[in-house]
């Protein structure tokens, strides 16, 4: 980590690397440039097929996946500004109990606070924020950190809501 505690992203950092961290959780790395749509949607098949296999019910899964899109899709459109020489950085760990990803862009970053509550009567017809409101519903906890570069999101593995039939 440097001094702003950001891990090196230098050129021995590898795209989409797995491994199995010590206590046995599934750890996802991936490096995207902001304009390869294809790279982003395996790494989102990679991160839900192993929530899939790690027992996640079905609520859990739709709720990793909005936020893990909504998330991807800010960063390489709103951060970077879908500019193909900066890239999107993702981390996922993946356990039976949590899933926790951390996503990061280079843009220029922005205050949480100053993006309007899209459900307010004066923000229904405004076309920004309903991503960032979706993923602060769905996961667990949302954290935003580096001026708005990153956010760290974890859901835990916890029973349905809505009983199924």
């Amino acid at each position: 980590m440097d001094e702003a505690g950001s891990k090196d992203r230098g050129p021995d950092r590898r795209s989409g690397s797995s491994r199995p961290d010590a206590n046995g959780a599934a750890w996802f790395e991936f490096t995207i440039s902001s304009n390869d749509d294809a790279a982003s949607r395996a790494a989102q098949k990679k991160i839900l097929d192993e929530v899939h296999r790690r027992g996640f019910n079905n609520q859990c899964v739709f709720a990793i996946k909005l936020a893990l899109v909504e998330a991807m899709i800010n960063a390489e459109k709103h951060g970077n500004r879908r500019d193909p020489k900066k890239k999107v950085y993702v981390e996922a760990t993946v356990t039976p109990r949590e899933a926790e990803i951390v996503i990061e862009d280079e843009g220029a970053g922005f205050k949480r606070a100053t993006v309007p509550d899209p459900t307010l009567p004066e923000n229904l017809e405004k076309c920004g924020g309903r991503g960032i409101h979706l993923m602060e519903a769905y996961m667990n906890k949302v954290e935003w950190s580096h001026g708005g570069r990153r956010v760290r999101m974890v859901k835990r593995n916890e029973p349905d809501v809505i009983p199924r039939a």
